[in-house]
């Protein structure tokens, strides 16, 4: 059996960098067509970039997952442009550190709502979608290592506690739409090489050092390295796997 995904149509939040646009060149490089979704005024370049470069068909769509009714219209308009999604992958999310006593309400529910309410509301339009469509699907969420561990030496209880509870969403979902076939699992990446980590690296730049000096590989992980669990976990390859959750995180939470 093949990771073989043409003909699908699979939507990545957070598409226009990062994580999320690694998974869509991953998915395209496997024959998925794409709909890429975010904030990023630049999402319709890249999503055409990808179009161009690997030859499927690729939406930029820009939007902010914290709104449901526009997530909504955003799925609404993929299936008119592209057709019915049979794979999703939440990589849309927000990371703020700071000590807990100094955590403002604005900040956690800026996290929270991006993080968590955000990944629900996407996953909640492309279950619906496959639903009313009466289609099969795969919905890959990304939580963290940050949910079942606490990292140090920064602190960040809104980001661990929302990854948390997408890994629970994740499990909730799976349940309640295996007997219509749709499969949800989440995947828990460790310390990522991603725009949003340099960022705090670059405020930080100590953490470097501490986090890979903790990571059994001896790296942080690219982007790349995570797409291919993703394929795995769209494809027909994982189709008996749902309401699970798959650690990537170079060994860090197994010492």
């Amino acid at each position: 059996m093949k990771t073989d995904l043409a003909g699908r149509i699979a939507v990545v939040t957070g598409g226009g960098r990062g994580i999320g646009l690694a998974v869509a060149r991953a998915l395209a490089e496997e024959g998925a067509d794409v709909a890429l979704l975010d904030l990023l005024d630049t999402v319709e370049e890249t999503a055409a970039s990808i179009a161009q470069e690997f030859g499927v068909r690729a939406l930029g769509v820009r939007l902010d997952v914290t709104d449901q009714g526009a997530t909504g219209e955003a799925f609404t308009l993929i299936t008119e442009r592209l057709g019915v999604p049979r794979v999703l992958l939440t990589a849309a999310g927000i990371e703020i550190n700071e000590d807990s006593i100094d955590v403002t309400a604005s900040n956690w529910r800026k996290v929270i709502d991006v993080n968590l309410t955000g990944t629900f509301f996407s996953a909640q339009a492309f279950g619906r979608t496959l639903l009313e469509a009466g289609q099969t699907g795969s919905a890959v969420l990304i939580s963290s290592m940050s949910g079942s561990i606490v990292n140090v030496p920064q602190w960040a209880a809104s980001y661990n506690s929302s990854k948390a509870a997408v890994a629970h969403l994740a499990k909730s979902l799976a349940v309640e739409w295996a007997p219509s076939g749709i499969r949800v699992n989440s995947i828990a990446p460790g310390y990522v090489l991603t725009d949003l980590t340099r960022q705090i690296i670059e405020r930080e730049p100590e953490l470097e050092a501490e986090w890979v000096s903790l990571i059994p590989q001896g790296r942080m992980a690219t982007p790349e390295d995570i797409a291919g669990l993703v394929v795995f976990l769209a494809s027909d390859v994982s189709s008996y796997m749902t309401a699970q959750q798959v650690t990537i995180d170079g060994g860090y939470t197994a010492v």
